[in-house]
């Protein structure tokens, strides 16, 4: 059986092969680089990620990270692509192929079908005599001296050159179609980033009937059966014309007791005025960053004509995921 001492040594192995392979990398990036780079943002349609085997799987990851960073990219399996699935490539997309021979032959066979269409071939490979450098438009070198798996055998170093060549591709893009934290965040609705970056305040504010809003001239006892119907720890206080003139909230309340105000007192001698406030189309995670900062727990959501219109308690954004 393999010692501890043994598995770490092939691990730490394996780990400086493969970052060897990827060093290596950079060598090569040239022209035909910036030429690939330049169809893919030039054309209209689709980029199209092929491979097959392990390849098929970085081609999978390579298209994800395409899509989400810009570029409109799906991966077409080639051997289903020689079935039919062809129908989904048009003559405005772009093939990005990946085979580490050169030499697939469910990706040589669409070859000619991508020639009529004049669809580009970015080849990714090993080989750069192979078939399908051949008959690429532009071909990025990805050979590696060697193979992490020690019998030579197993796709290791180049899957990663693969892989980390198509990181590359994308993020060259990426940059160069000035694409920004917000478009990355409309790619990823359901993400933490995406929410942090989209989720306002009116995404998670109550509104409406849902307000704990009284009048300033509300005795404190009406004032705190609104505020324990409500839950939401405050009150707001607004004046005749509906405008935001305090908040009333837990601490108040406790001062309140250690004076022992009258219950009948009109809750505007007792508020706390000028409260802190944010707007419906703020960032849900500055609104949490604001609560933080003053450490309330509640905030009023006032418009531009300072009426309240919600209050966002930090319990609603924690349960949107923001963090």
């Amino acid at each position: 059986m393999t010692d501890s001492a043994q598995m770490l040594d092939l691990a730490s192995t394996v780990l400086a092969i493969e970052a060897d392979a990827i060093k290596a990398l950079t060598s090569r990036l040239d022209k035909n680089f910036t030429k690939a780079c330049q169809i893919m943002l030039e054309r209209k349609g689709r980029v199209i990620v092929v491979g097959m085997g392990k390849s098929g799987h970085i081609g999978n990851k390579i298209a994800a990270t395409l899509a989400s960073t810009g570029t409109p990219a799906f991966f077409v399996h080639p051997a289903e692509a020689c079935h039919g699935d062809m129908g989904m490539i048009t003559e405005e997309d772009t093939l990005l192929a990946l085979s580490y021979s050169g030499s697939n032959t469910e990706i040589l066979t669409l070859v000619p079908r991508l020639k009529r269409l004049d669809v580009p071939i970015i080849a990714l490979t090993g080989e750069m005599t192979s078939p399908l450098a051949e008959a690429a438009t532009v071909v990025l070198d990805i050979h590696v001296e060697q193979e992490a798996c020690p019998l030579g055998l197993a796709p290791t170093s180049s899957s990663t050159a693969t892989l980390a060549m198509g990181d590359a591709l994308a993020i060259a893009l990426l940059d160069a179609r000035g694409f920004t934290a917000d478009d990355f965040a409309r790619s990823h609705p359901g993400g933490r980033l995406g929410r942090r970056l989209l989720l306002t305040a009116d995404d998670v504010m109550h509104r409406e009937d849902n307000l704990p809003v009284v009048n300033q001239n509300t005795h404190l006892a009406d004032t705190l059966v609104t505020m324990t119907t409500h839950k939401l720890g405050i009150a707001i206080i607004v004046n005749d014309d509906g405008k935001l003139e305090g908040v009333f909230t837990d601490g108040d309340l406790r001062r309140a007791l250690e004076q022992q105000t009258d219950l009948n007192e009109p809750i505007h001698r007792i508020m706390t005025r000028s409260p802190q406030t944010c707007h419906a189309n703020d960032l849900a995670v500055d609104v949490l960053n604001q609560m933080q900062q003053f450490k309330i727990t509640c905030l009023i959501v006032e418009s531009d004509n300072h009426q309240p219109v919600g209050a966002v308690h930090i319990h609603d954004i924690l349960q949107a995921g923001v963090v």
